[in-house]
């Protein structure tokens, strides 16, 4: 069985189904940029665009997660884990107002989870 790059908590499922319930489809974005930048943020389907210079790690929770391909540079070697923490963060997800906010947890890869990795995916251009 291969490997998954990107996992999520209980806590970051139950509210992704809120967010859903509330907003329709949803995204996630990991940019590395300043401020809150660095923490994923949610977003409806659409409402993002993606470029050139983004990765896909996989589907967490029947949303697509990318991250900016200068952040999966650092990250590739590790599994991260989208979980909640209480707190507002200053960024556009579409968590904030709900005074909580998205945040990863990480542990590096074994040798044998690193062979058997989930490659990363080919998103169609609607996503």
């Amino acid at each position: 069985m291969a490997t998954p790059r990107i996992l999520a908590t209980d806590k970051a499922t139950e509210l992704i189904d809120r967010l859903r319930a509330q907003h329709g489809p949803l995204m996630f974005h990991q940019s590395g940029g300043c401020c809150d930048g660095s923490q994923p943020m949610c977003f409806p389907v659409g409402e993002f665009r993606t470029g050139a210079s983004d990765v896909c790690l996989g589907i967490v929770h029947d949303c697509y997660f990318f991250m900016h391909a200068d952040q999966f540079e650092y990250w590739k070697h590790t599994q991260l884990t989208l979980d909640v923490t209480p707190g507002r963060g200053s960024s556009f997800s579409l968590e904030i107002p709900l005074g909580v906010r998205f945040m990863i947890r990480s542990k590096l890869f074994t040798e044998e989870e690193l062979e058997n990795l989930e490659p990363l995916l080919a998103v169609p251009a609607d996503q």
